[in-house]
């Protein structure tokens, strides 16, 4: 029950020195503050109050002097956008694993709640015990897209900690970024003390264990340490593989101001920072127990990773590119772990989550076994990534034998066959229109397609091509019955790092509004099909620090300054903010976001190696341009892309008596010794 406001101080701030722990020898150990009393009486004058409050079923407690290093997992936005993060509840477990490891949870507060945090001095608190950031060894943020990092800033400062890293002590929190839109940090590199490359789950355990030995080492010492100690973590952690500290770093620019290349300037650390990959996913059955929220979230189910990376190839798509190559879980492992979840938590929906569900090998048995299963019961299961093909109705159909039919979703991407061609996105739209007749007359009654404009080579008869398709769905739709929908949703295509179109220009906001109108205008006499756009502002802000280098952290930390907050949040639009924070910073939106860059350029994150081949990736975008497809590698000729050779993993299940594919040199695979399709796989049984 929320008491009733009073006039309570919040705990005081100890003294730099003192906070991590480091203290004289035989002083006695001390437990940072809890701010729940000075917290809990403002919490009914906020709104979402119990996404401060902690308490959730499966939280971890642990006692705060029986850990040696103590960890502060955060994500960058509101508790219900970032609760449901899978890989934050991954390392909550895999770290709280280990016993003389603590680690709580931290979300960024609504702005209702950081005006009366800074007004009662509350700074950014942990979920489980409200305890400070300050207090802890590790702040630990994931980042899965750009627009959290003017949130990041402001939960150091709301903190307690410097949000440069070369004003912090050796007591303040070493600040670890890791996620998609950590594949490029620079324009984070002022702010931030470390970058993970890659997967989490073994890396995070061993920045863990250099963590450990380099407090035992200084607290073993008879003198507090000196200000060298906190640059002696640094370079151990550099020592691990996959982890970037830019600090180590320094960028070169041309006369002109290009790029010429980033380089080590500190002795013994890689010129060139590999990411990790976990190459068996079986070692990591996680989540065991996920964490049931407090309040509604975004996602509001038991999630299980069925299978991780993509070898799709998308030319558009980063999350494809950057988690090459394709690792499976087995099914009977799936099974299990939907068995448990659905046990321990009470979820009555299960996600099989991946970045294409139905392109697990065995994806035809996993939904007949589990829909066998729940057969009969409230539990509902769905794949909620799935290609455009009537296979994916089946699966559907298996699926869903508990519910209602309602809606299926599918990403297209484009309008035109040359436009998918171009992002190889190779879907026909002879196979979405069969697959909308099929989903339609099998009791289906809403189809949700996604699309993107903007796009490279793009012309307004591609953008037509939108309208063109989705009225088509829609007419498919009327056929089975006047209550069916069709909705269209289109957004602003925005250019990753470490993909094919990384070179490309990114489309200004008033070229995206003029394609939306276009698309607009072609629908408006089919009043029942419904479009949705994302705002082409919030691309300028992503695109800017998607591809910026060093240079543009000056910006972020203005904007931040400036009170840019939540810059993915349409009740936030911080666009005027941002476009200020660049005038006044003299970054050019022209030079970083507008313009096409050529093979001669040096990228601002060419330093860290997704595995990609830079050359194949330029070879890539040449084949864009030309209208160029590749076949899926998983099922045909090796690319050379870069990423498999070293692993000692094939294109594989990764489970015996599953389909196992080799990875075949270029120039085989075709003709006749092309290796069965995955349609043909399914039809098999997997």
């Amino acid at each position: 029950m929320l008491g009733a406001a009073t006039a309570r101080r919040a705990p005081a701030t100890p003294p730099r020195g003192e906070r991590l722990g480091f203290r004289a020898p035989g002083a006695a150990a001390t437990t940072p503050p809890s701010y729940w009393d000075v917290l809990e009486p403002l919490l009914e004058q906020v709104r979402k109050p119990a996404q401060y409050v902690g308490g959730e079923h499966n939280q971890i407690l642990s006692a705060w002097n029986a850990a040696s290093t103590r960890w502060l997992l955060c994500y960058p936005d509101t508790y219900e956008v970032g609760q449901p993060n899978q890989g934050i509840q991954i390392l909550y477990e895999i770290l709280n694993e280990r016993s003389e490891t603590l680690a709580e949870r931290a979300y960024a507060p609504w702005i209702d709640l950081e005006e009366r945090q800074r007004e009662q001095g509350i700074p950014t608190f942990s979920l489980e015990h409200h305890r400070p950031l300050w207090a802890f060894d590790v702040l630990a943020v994931t980042l899965p897209h750009e627009l959290g990092h003017t949130n990041l800033l402001n939960l150091l400062d709301l903190g307690g900690v410097s949000i440069r890293a070369d004003q912090r002590g050796v007591d303040d929190p070493i600040v670890l970024v890791g996620g998609h839109a950590a594949y490029n940090p620079e324009p984070l590199a002022p702010f931030i003390d470390a970058a993970v490359m890659g997967d989490g789950e073994e890396v995070t355990l061993e920045v863990d264990d250099a963590l450990a030995a380099w407090k035992r080492d200084h607290l073993a010492a008879d003198t507090a340490p000196g200000p060298d100690a906190r640059q002696d973590l640094l370079r151990r952690l550099a020592a691990v593989e996959g982890v970037y500290v830019p600090a180590f770093y320094a960028p070169r620019y041309l006369d002109d101001g290009r790029l010429r290349q980033t380089v080590p300037i500190e002795p013994g650390v890689p010129a060139l920072v590999p990411k990790r990959t976990v190459q068996d996913l079986e070692q990591w059955a996680y989540p065991r127990k996920q964490i049931v929220p407090m309040t509604e979230t975004v996602h509001e189910r038991f999630s299980v990773e069925i299978f991780r990376g993509c070898t799709r190839g998308c030319r558009f798509c980063q999350a494809g590119m950057i988690t090459r190559p394709v690792r499976e879980r087995r099914p009977e492992t799936i099974q299990k772990l939907v068995e448990d979840g659905v046990r321990d938590t009470g979820f009555n929906e299960v996600g099989l989550l991946s970045l294409s569900s139905a392109d697990h090998s065995a994806i035809g048995p996993i939904a007949r076994d589990l829909a066998d299963a729940y057969e009969g019961t409230t539990t509902s299961l769905s794949l909620p990534s799935t290609r455009v093909d009537a296979f994916n109705v089946t699966l559907s159909n298996e699926l869903s034998r508990n519910g209602r039919r309602t809606g299926l979703t599918f990403a297209p991407e484009a309008g035109s066959e040359r436009m998918r061609a171009v992002i190889n996105k190779m879907v026909s739209e002879e196979d979405l229109l069969r697959t909308a007749e099929t989903a339609f007359s099998e009791g289906w009654r809403h189809i949700k397609l996604y699309f993107m404009v903007g796009l490279p080579t793009e012309t307004d008869e591609d953008v037509l091509a939108i309208a063109d398709l989705g009225i088509k769905t829609y007419g498919i739709a009327r056929k089975h019955g006047k209550a069916n929908k069709v909705t269209i949703s289109v957004g602003g295509f925005v250019p990753k790092p470490h993909t094919p179109f990384q070179w490309c220009a990114q489309d200004p906001p008033d070229e995206i509004h003029r394609k939306l109108s276009l698309i607009r205008h072609a629908i408006k006499d089919h009043g029942g099909l419904k479009l949705r756009t994302n705002d082409p502002e919030e691309g300028v802000i992503e695109g800017l620090l998607a591809r910026g280098d060093r240079r543009v952290a000056a910006a972020v930390e203005r904007a931040w300054q400036l009170g840019a907050r939540f810059d993915g949040w349409h009740e936030m639009p911080t666009l005027d903010t941002w476009l200020q924070a660049l005038e006044e910073t003299g970054i050019s939106l022209e030079w970083f976001s507008y313009r096409e860059r050529d093979d001669k350029e040096a990228l601002p994150w060419d330093h860290l190696d997704s595995g990609l081949d830079k050359t194949w990736l330029w070879e890539d975008w040449q084949d864009a341009r030309s209208d160029k497809e590749l076949d899926d590698c998983r099922w045909s000729a090796c690319y050379d892309c870069g990423v498999c050779p070293g692993l000692s993993i094939e294109h594989d299940t990764g489970y015996t008596g599953g389909f196992q594919l080799p990875v075949l040199p270029q120039g085989l695979g075709g003709g006749s010794q092309q290796l069965p399709t995955a349609p043909e796989r399914y039809a098999s049984g997997g």
